[in-house]
């Protein structure tokens, strides 16, 4: 049996071009999303060209400043509220279209979700005070969901990204599930992108020896064969061609956060998902269960000045 692929890349093993990462069709096996995930810091900008591919600008720490020039040729900028951490509530997050190149600037870390498109849409900007926050599941199943590169809150031709935070000891992305049919009105064909960051749990004081992680794990469908048992940390990232994945569990006094991109080639941008027969039964089990009483997670309180 030949190897399979290798879907998991541990912080920096995907550096390129002044990227802490970068995933695109360049990867073997690879063709419908991508992502880039970089440090801006004084003096030093981070950007890309204006190629067939429509982005979504998302701040993970501190504040970003966008200049732009469509594919009209359209001169513009703006700039996006950012946030401590990604355990800080939603940022504002910004859409540019097919052949649209851009240089950001500020001070903090900012990911880029990217789908191969062909139709150039008008840049878009989501202020964080008007993105939803949806707090998903129950018990030790709750996490908190921030939709704002979904079908119901982006115009966007391909692509669907959100974020999700899993609060210590919580399990996400759980039942595990997958989309690697097109099955009308029952399951989508997407590729998807985790992006994760780990943090030592919120009102929680941890030695400075602390080495926050959660786990995640895929598996094997009809579709392809995949496996995934790994501990995440801040920066690694989990590709998903295929397969059932989940769950993403968040380990004791820490907490986990991940960014997902997902696009396919069906002519319908929409999450449809099948579970795993096995386990699909769980998500009855939350109508007997409470919220996590710890989320939703926003803004964290600046100390009272002394």
């Amino acid at each position: 049996m030949a190897p399979q692929q290798n879907w998991f890349h541990p912080r920096g093993a995907l550096a390129r071009d002044g990227w802490e990462s970068v995933v695109d069709d360049s990867l073997e096996g690879w063709q419908h999303t991508g992502i880039r995930v970089g440090a801006l810091t004084e003096g030093r900008s981070l950007g890309f060209e204006g190629v067939d591919v429509e982005r979504m600008i998302v701040p993970l720490s501190g504040d970003v400043h966008v200049e732009y020039v469509t594919s009209e040729g359209s001169h513009g900028s703006l700039d996006l509220a950012g946030r401590a951490s990604v355990f800080d509530g939603p940022p504002d997050v910004a859409y540019t279209g097919v052949g649209t190149s851009v240089a950001l600037t500020g001070t903090g870390r900012v990911a880029v979700a990217e789908a191969p498109a062909t139709e150039a849409l008008d840049v878009q900007v989501l202020r964080k005070a008007d993105i939803p926050v949806e707090i998903r599941g129950a018990g030790r199943s709750t996490r908190q969901v921030h939709n704002y590169g979904t079908p119901a809150g982006l115009r966007a031709q391909k692509l669907i990204v959100c974020e999700v935070i899993t609060p210590a000891e919580n399990w996400s992305s759980y039942p595990a599930h997958k989309h690697d049919e097109s099955v009308p009105g029952h399951e989508s064909k997407l590729e998807e992108i985790y992006y994760f960051e780990s943090a030592v749990s919120r009102g929680v004081t941890a030695p400075l020896e602390a080495d926050p992680f959660g786990m995640f794990a895929t598996y094997s469908s009809p579709a392809g064969q995949i496996d995934i048992n790994a501990l995440v940390r801040t920066g690694d990232i989990a590709l998903v061609p295929f397969g059932y994945h989940g769950p993403a569990v968040a380990a004791p006094g820490y907490d986990l956060y991940y960014l997902n991109v997902m696009a396919g080639p069906d002519p319908e941008r929409v999450w449809n998902i099948s579970d795993d027969p096995a386990h699909g039964w769980v998500r009855a089990e939350w109508e007997s269960q409470e919220p996590d009483p710890r989320l939703p997670y926003t803004e964290t309180p600046k100390e009272a000045s002394r």
